[in-house]
């Protein structure tokens, strides 16, 4: 009867919570903590399973009659009564949904949410000492993570060790002061890598910095969530000393996608279903069909969230992540951490 529409196109013109099978979530409170973040609290439909401490969710706002669709990760506990989500997101200056969502969110407002992924989250026997690192934006899973164990009793050595440019740019700088006094085996340092930025620590990652947050780190699980030049000093730090198997990492950007064997950019790009071609110039298939002026929904842009997934036609693609070749006709590829290898056919 609903045909050609699914039933929730109906009853979205009535309430846009009511839903039989989209997920979405709405806006409850908003505060902005600092000048370049916004802080979401949402209360999801009936559909929502839940999340473990560290993982991400889309949220998808549509923005001029087109649906843009991000990664974030929740901020709060998961043993939080009331099954409510907390959001910190920073806005960044090429951010499109983060600057909209910073500059416009207010509470009223429907957003759609996908179900929790991701593999960075606590063991479900949870470390006896734990370390949780993090740099900028990336301070939302760990903090997760730490109010999580909070919540549980968790009577081990936790470190936290969190970076900034200054003390100004730390959401939930007063929560975590709260935690930490509140429970003695929680150790809370922030470090600010600008001179003058305030902080218990001042400049990066480090032995001396170990020394004074966690001189039993070899013994512990360490949790890393920051920029990739922050992320890649700890873990040669780790490797250096025989500790790889106790850093668990989560990155929220990856390496640049610019091709690096040029002799590759060939080709033609075909997008088929849009009538479109353009010639490789050796970016990522997303940021080809963006340049051939189409749109293509995606979302987190690195290869985690599978919104911009597409069938390859014909033609060859290589992996920015791995670098491996595909080859295969008809095969489903992600468009943000693949490139053509000569002449591809993309059905978008």
């Amino acid at each position: 009867m609903a045909t050609p529409h699914a039933v929730d196109r109906y009853l979205e013109l009535v309430n846009p919570m009511v839903t039989v099978r989209d997920l979405r979530a709405k806006i409850t409170r908003v505060d902005r903590q600092t000048k370049d973040t916004v802080t979401l609290e949402l209360r999801p439909t009936r559909q929502w399973k839940g999340f473990e401490a560290g993982q991400f969710v889309q949220i998808g706002v549509v923005v001029d009659g087109v649906r843009h669709t991000r990664c974030f990760s929740p901020a709060n506990s998961v043993h939080r009564r009331d099954g409510r989500i907390e959001l910190t997101i920073k806005a960044h200056a090429d951010g499109f949904v983060s600057r909209y969502l910073r500059e416009n969110a207010e509470p009223g407002l429907v957003v759609e949410l996908s179900q929790a992924a991701g593999v960075f989250k606590l063991p479900e026997q949870r470390p006896d000492k734990v370390v949780l690192l993090s740099g900028g934006s990336g301070i939302t899973p760990v903090l997760s993570m730490l109010r999580t164990l909070v919540d549980e009793g968790h009577e081990g050595d936790i470190t936290f060790l969190h970076y900034c440019d200054t003390v100004n740019d730390v959401p939930h700088a007063d929560a975590l002061r709260e935690i930490a006094r509140e429970n003695k085996n929680v150790t809370l340092l922030i470090a600010s890598t600008l001179p003058g930025g305030g902080g218990d620590l001042q400049g990066f990652f480090g032995t001396e910095h170990v020394d004074i947050a966690a001189p039993w780190l070899a013994e512990a699980q360490t949790f890393l969530c920051g920029p990739p030049p922050m992320m890649n000093a700890i873990r040669k730090y780790y490797d250096e000393r025989d500790l790889g198997d106790r850093l668990h990492t989560e990155e929220f950007q990856v390496a640049s996608t610019v091709i690096d064997d040029i002799e590759e950019a060939t080709g033609t790009i075909n997008f088929s279903s849009s009538s479109v071609e353009k010639e490789n110039a050796g970016s990522s298939l997303l940021e080809e069909a963006e340049a051939a002026g189409l749109s293509p929904e995606f979302g987190c842009r690195m290869g985690i969230c599978f919104t911009c997934t597409a069938v390859k036609k014909s033609g060859c693609t290589k992996s920015l992540l791995t670098g491996e070749i595909n080859d295969t006709s008809d095969e489903p590829i992600q468009l943000c951490v693949s490139r053509a290898v000569g002449d591809v056919e993309i059905d978008i």
